[in-house]
């Protein structure tokens, strides 16, 4: 069973392993953080069968302490390898397969694909001896699966580094002309994101136990519009465009939240997750009064829908420019 992200070089690593005969199987995960688009796409190109499973309560656990810390941003590559191998392996036992595998390289990232750090991912994983990496098995320790000749050792490979020369003519070989562009995909990688979900982690609003209790939509809206942080206990998130603005409605609870718009003008959608008290609710409206093309100085109307019934306020925008300091 191999772990596929959908990039050639895990179509690559199934592709190995069927050429020595041996019957495989994928499996891809996802999280707000991360998809399977990519592995769906490569399912379709080669034919190999796809199961796909959301691992965002047991990802949130390990995600707010990883033991190996992380990376540039909020990304723990290392543990999330180790995870992801260790739920793989269930679904392995599951189904009966002997063993997993994946399309890592030796040295293709610096963080997770150094062989220590390879090493650490397969001895936490709780499958010790039983991962395979095709690609650059030659230049790692024999499997068990090599070992006792399930797996011919000989007919795997020694790529290493970040060059994708020998995979670009493998693919070639193989006549594999389709497949998923490399690179990117998780957003715990990424500068702006990560400085939302660390807020998130750190401020009363966010759930004290996520790990446990978290609402997936809370983590999807990590990716949408501007993030302003009002106070210790409550911040808004203000569409940046029309297509965000419908994110943002699609994600809005009635029964819990408020959302804010300025009447008689093109105005973002203001939410305001678990509501608020008068004065934030007020600063809210100003912040989204200031995002119209009111004019300047001048009081305008702000509908504020709440649980309980709507609201309309005056207010006098606030220019985005005197708001900077509020932004995540």
């Amino acid at each position: 069973m191999g772990l596929s992200s959908g990039g050639l070089d895990s179509i690559l690593a199934s592709v190995l392993l069927q050429q020595q005969g041996i019957e495989v199987e994928n499996i891809a995960f996802e999280t707000p953080f991360f998809s399977s688009e990519k592995a769906r796409q490569a399912s379709k190109i080669t034919g190999i069968p796809l199961t796909i499973e959301n691992i965002t309560k047991e990802y949130m656990k390990m995600l707010k302490n990883p033991p190996c810390g992380y990376g540039k941003n909020m990304n723990p590559c290392m543990d999330c390898h180790a995870l992801m191998f260790k739920l793989a392996g269930r679904v392995m036992l599951k189904k009966g397969f002997d063993f997993l595998f994946s399309g890592e390289v030796v040295g293709q990232r610096p963080m997770s694909q150094m062989k220590p750090a390879l090493r650490y991912v397969e001895k936490h994983s709780g499958f010790d001896g039983y991962i395979l990496r095709p690609l650059s098995a030659a230049l790692l320790d024999e499997s068990i699966m090599e070992k006792d000749g399930r797996v011919n050792r000989s007919m795997l490979l020694d790529i290493s580094g970040r060059s994708r020369k020998r995979q670009i003519e493998l693919a070639k070989q193989y006549g594999i002309k389709k497949y998923p562009t490399p690179g990117g995909g998780c957003l715990l990688t990424d500068k702006g994101f990560s400085a939302r979900l660390k807020d998130f982690f750190q401020h009363p609003g966010s759930m004290d136990d996520c790990s446990e209790t978290c609402d997936e939509d809370e983590l999807h809206l990590l990716k949408y519009g501007r993030h302003l942080r009002l106070n210790e206990n409550k911040k808004i998130i203000i569409g940046r465009n029309q297509k965000e603005n419908e994110i943002i409605l699609k994600y809005y609870k009635q029964d819990v939240d408020f959302m804010i718009r300025i009447k008689d003008f093109s105005s973002p959608c203001v939410l305001v997750p678990q509501g608020c008290g008068k004065d934030t609710a007020a600063l809210a409206a100003s912040i989204c009064a200031g995002y119209t093309k009111a004019p300047e100085f001048t009081p305008v109307e702000a509908i504020v829908q709440m649980p309980d019934g709507l609201e309309i306020i005056k207010v006098i925008g606030i220019p985005p420019a005197d708001i900077k300091h509020f932004i995540i």
